[in-house]
């Protein structure tokens, strides 16, 4: 079987489609499992953890992966960041597309689909980051919250094995709803 590192876009996004469901209250007890656990084992280099994402906004319609943003001291060793981490049962991914240090981490993946809870957890340093405004604002905001669940689903129906199509469909919404947030 082919290993997921070596799986084109394409592979994995036939594997692992977009997948839509109602809120889970599970999500949050989840996440919370998962921080105590990063937590330990990143220790001091932790600046800030947050959930970020629709599974972190109550009654928004989600894909069922926790989002987790893990903000790093810049003097973080980021080799010895990576074993720990991929440790706890991640694989580590390089994003060159990302902010710095350019790593994503997923969780719940196998070559034969997701197996258990999905994880992303993306790793930054310490700064002021658009994920975290833009969930808090829909979850201070349930009416603009539903508007971006009624937007994810008709993006699912043209782009469910497309996750680039699928994210920059949300884009334009995203950017917006951030700029709302960051006026008051």
């Amino acid at each position: 079987m082919k290993e997921l590192i070596s799986m084109s876009n394409e592979e994995l996004w036939e594997l692992f489609p977009i997948i839509l469901t109602e809120h889970q209250k599970d999500w949050e007890r989840l996440y919370k499992l998962e921080e105590q656990q990063l937590r330990a084992i990143v220790g001091k280099d932790i600046v800030r953890i947050q959930h970020i994402g629709s599974t972190a906004v109550k009654d928004l319609i989600a894909k069922p992966t926790i989002d987790i943003l893990l903000e790093i001291d810049g003097k973080t060793n980021i080799e010895e960041l990576i074993v720990k981490i991929q440790s706890t049962g991640y694989i580590y991914t390089h994003q060159p597309e990302n902010p710095a240090p350019h790593m994503m981490f997923m969780k719940g993946y196998t070559p034969q689909g997701f197996r258990g809870q999905a994880y992303h957890l993306h790793v930054r340093y310490a700064g002021d980051w658009d994920e975290p405004i833009f969930c808090h604002y829909l979850q201070s905001h349930p009416a603009l919250a539903h508007e971006y669940g009624e937007l994810k689903l008709k993006l699912k129906q043209v782009y469910e094995h497309d996750r680039d199509a699928y994210t920059k469909g949300k884009t334009e919404f995203i950017r917006q709803v951030v700029r709302l947030a960051r006026e008051k």
